[in-house]
């Protein structure tokens, strides 16, 4: 019980410490770390039979089940007053491509979500991760149907803006969920967002920085593969990572390759700057399918030797992080993330308002720790 407890405890300031805040709206990520030392300190009473069956339960919890948890427990507390039960609300979601894994199963949390809430949802999705036209025409179809909200991951800041404006002149409300819309473009098109739910790319930059710097002592030189241009995920991702590489004088950012999260770019991406930085230490790739590719980049030069970290911690990530081939990903819990959007859409159809965005804890797998998150969902 005690290799368990202090496993949960570290686990928690580590996920704490990640949560998301952005540099304009912020929000303040609750103080566990005073907590956890106090419960350290405090000497335990002796146990009851109840308590000795509640603490065998505990036993039985995986780390990777109280993270979500702690997620789920933050979220709600952003999300108070919390919706009443599932209406029959019938919602519309908008995700970027079936292309990519990552968005693959976030179609699959959003129904299982929906299952659960009780409430009707169609999710549908542009034809490819750089397809902005096929997406906004989607958006554009979706804005004439009878959904009491949209929730919608645009695949750049601008691209879904005239289906947005739409929606709000038919009176849909609308919930941007991950990758933001350019909220200023927006207002001066004549629409708004009714509701915001999402991550703090740049933290998720910063993260992988300084756990490849902790792991470069002597430092050396790095690189980042990033996805589309434009795409709010992939410049604020490379925006953290660069001002934590660049803040640190033992780093070398020998190249920030734009890739548009294709793997065949991401490949011949690697193969040339490992050819032209033969001493390349790391890469951070914006995202876990460019980060595979890399992977397989350096193995096809016979380079195992370079620190590779990726984001969504997706299942082949997953199994290359076990098999030593990847270093990290960054990911959050995709269950608890689709279902606050739709309680969101809940509350707006239960005629409650959104006042303040949610943002979305985060946490770092890496090589040491990705045996902890085998239930991660």
């Amino acid at each position: 019980m005690k290799k368990w407890l202090l496993v949960f405890v570290s686990l928690l300031l580590v996920f704490a410490m990640g949560a998301c805040s952005t540099q304009t709206e912020t929000t303040e990520a609750p103080d566990t770390t005073e907590a956890a030392t106090e419960a350290q300190e405090t000497e335990a009473p002796e146990e009851t039979e109840a308590e000795s069956v509640q603490t065998e339960d505990e036993e039985a919890q995986t780390p990777a089940d109280a993270l979500i948890a702690f997620t789920k427990a933050e979220l709600d507390k952003q999300l108070a007053p919390l919706p009443e039960s599932g209406q029959n609300e019938k919602v519309g979601a908008l995700i970027i491509s079936l292309t990519n894994p990552f968005w693959v199963n976030m179609e699959n949390r959003y129904m299982e979500a929906a299952e659960e809430l009780g409430i009707q949802l169609e999710v549908l999705s542009g034809t490819t991760e750089g397809d902005t036209t096929s997406q906004l025409e989607t958006l554009m179809t979706m804005a004439t149907k009878d959904y009491d909200a949209i929730i919608l991951s645009p695949i750049e800041g601008t691209n879904l803006i005239p289906g947005i404006v739409q929606a709000n002149q038919n009176e849909i409300p609308v919930i941007n969920l991950g990758p933001g819309v350019d909220e200023e473009a927006l207002q001066e098109a004549g629409g708004h967002l009714d509701g915001k739910i999402t991550v703090n790319f740049e933290e998720q930059g910063e993260m992988v920085a300084n756990d490849m710097i902790g792991r470069l002592p002597d430092g050396g030189q790095v690189a980042i593969l990033q996805g589309l241009s434009g795409a709010g995920q992939s410049e604020g991702r490379t925006a953290g990572a660069q001002r934590v590489f660049e803040a640190n004088d033992t780093m070398e950012l020998v190249a920030v390759q734009p890739c548009d999260w294709d793997a065949t770019i991401a490949y011949d991406a690697t193969k040339d700057i490992i050819t032209a930085n033969p001493d390349l230490k790391g890469i951070f790739a914006v995202n876990d399918v460019m980060a595979l590719a890399a992977v397989e980049a350096l193995k096809s030069e016979g380079r195992e030797d370079v620190l590779v970290y990726g984001v969504d911690f997706t299942d082949d990530a997953k199994a290359a992080i076990q098999a030593g081939e990847m270093t990290g990903s960054v990911t959050y819990s995709t269950e608890i993330y689709t279902q606050a959007g739709l309680m969101m859409a809940m509350k707006i159809a239960q005629g409650q308002e959104l006042t303040e965005p949610v943002y979305c804890p985060l946490t770092l797998v890496t090589v040491d720790t990705v045996d902890q998150y085998e239930d991660w969902r």
